[in-house]
């Protein structure tokens, strides 16, 4: 079903970056050292100051120090994890406040709870890696603006410069959040790449303009400092799923654009190895009316897109096609565009249609359909099933596609596990609002 790419590419790589240094700054976002730890006491002395007495001391003080440090840290990922939960609380009566509580979001409210309930054990799985997995670094600042954070899912073998995937994440512009890429981080990174989750300010936050410069600087940073945390610079991929496909396809035309006026850049499109659009849509026009259907509203729509007017200028389909930028389209790296044929969300056509437009631009731009599969198929419930994986082996295999040492421990890696059963997960596919 998936057609096989040939995604090594020959276009230039920026040269710039430094390369990675032996001595990883990974240990710049690890709990700082114990208060008292390797303290010493002078010995002299009697009364217990003498040789067994320090010892003693010693190993008390550094006893005490370690329980202090993990309290220490216990405490900070408690309240992280708290913080999270009320932004995540925040977030759903946003979207509430401007959905309405018409009998069609009553529905899908009841849908969606139902759906969450029946992923539950999953999703308990994954919060627990997320907030309390050393291989995790959370909210890293990019840029300065609210939401301008981003995390980063580290394989536990870093003994060498790891390709990366830049992940933008999904939520209707409206709910996204860096956190929901958690699971796609946490499967990846078992397989040496390392996935940098970007958030970006959500609709009201922002608006499309707004979470299109923050993507961007989010992509800057990962192509200018990945190098830091053992990332490769020169093996970096961009990845979206959804609104975040949009996003991210918006910011990538975009800098295309910006390159072929020679503009000032802070990151360059021949960094970005290739793209893979999960789910998304990329024209606004044909989408519009589908999304008031489904009940985000023309409204809302509108609002979040800055009015019909910007459309064009964010609808990386129509907007390639524009004569007096058809030169862009060439700058851009390879595009793999994903998507479930049993998707309602956002139809397959959205993809289908991107793809032959590029193709007929000259640019490398290929489609893989999944059939019967639905918006959360190919994101949640596959993941969650564990074992194979056709969407995560297309990854992983264009990912390490020059990496035969890589290959060969794809081939020996051990299956997925299971996170959800599989009567849940069919369930789940029954009565998903998505």
């Amino acid at each position: 079903m998936a057609s096989s790419l040939a995604f090594q590419s020959d276009r230039p790589r920026a040269s710039s970056l430094p390369p990675p240094s032996s001595s990883s700054s990974l240990g710049g976002y690890d709990p700082a050292t114990p208060l008292g730890a390797g303290a010493s006491v002078s010995g002299r002395g009697a009364g217990g100051y003498g040789s067994a007495g320090s010892a003693r001391r010693r190993a008390a003080v550094k006893a005490g120090s370690r329980r202090f440090g993990r309290e220490q840290s216990l405490g900070r990922d408690i309240g992280h994890a708290a913080a999270e939960t009320y932004l995540i609380t925040r977030l759903t009566f946003t979207l509430l406040r401007y959905l309405g509580v018409g009998y069609r979001w009553i529905t899908k409210l009841l849908a969606l709870g139902l759906y969450a309930m029946l992923l539950m054990p999953g999703f308990l799985q994954v919060a627990y890696y997320y907030f309390f997995s050393s291989q995790v670094r959370r909210s890293i600042v990019y840029g300065d603006q609210p939401r301008n954070r981003l995390d980063l899912h580290l394989p536990k073998n870093m003994d060498g410069p790891k390709p990366v995937v830049a992940f933008v994440t999904g939520g209707a512009w409206i709910i996204g959040y860096k956190a929901w890429g958690a699971l796609l981080g946490k499967q990846l990174a078992e397989r040496d790449i390392i996935v940098a989750c970007i958030d970006y300010r959500n609709f009201p936050q922002g608006t499309i303009s707004d979470m299109v410069d923050d993507a961007s600087e989010g992509i800057s940073f990962v192509c200018n400092v990945i190098a830091e945390y053992g990332g490769d610079p020169d093996r970096i991929y961009l990845m979206g799923q959804s609104a975040g496909a949009h996003v991210a396809a918006c910011a990538l035309v975009d800098q295309a654009i910006k390159e072929s006026r020679g503009e000032s850049i802070s990151w360059s499109l021949s960094q970005i190895k290739a793209y893979f659009g999960l789910s998304g849509g990329y024209n606004l026009f044909s989408l519009v009316d589908h999304f008031h259907n489904r009940g985000l509203y023309r409204s809302i729509f509108l609002s979040i897109m800055e009015g019909e007017k910007s459309f064009k200028r964010f609808s990386p389909e129509v907007r390639v096609q524009d004569p007096s930028i058809r030169n862009a389209a060439s700058l851009l790296p390879p595009i793999l565009l994903f998507h479930g044929t049993g998707d309602y969300s956002i139809p397959s056509d959205a993809s289908k249609n991107f793809a032959a437009t590029l193709q007929s631009l000259g640019a490398k731009a290929e489609l893989v359909l999944f059939d019967g599969k639905t918006h959360t198929d190919l994101f949640l419930q596959d993941p969650l099933r564990g074992g194979e994986d056709e969407l995560f082996d297309h990854l992983v295999a264009l990912i390490h596609a020059d990496d035969p040492e890589a290959q060969a421990q794809d081939a020996m890696a051990p299956p997925r596990s299971r996170l959800v059963p599989e009567l849940l997960l069919w369930l789940a596919h029954r009565i998903s609002p998505f």
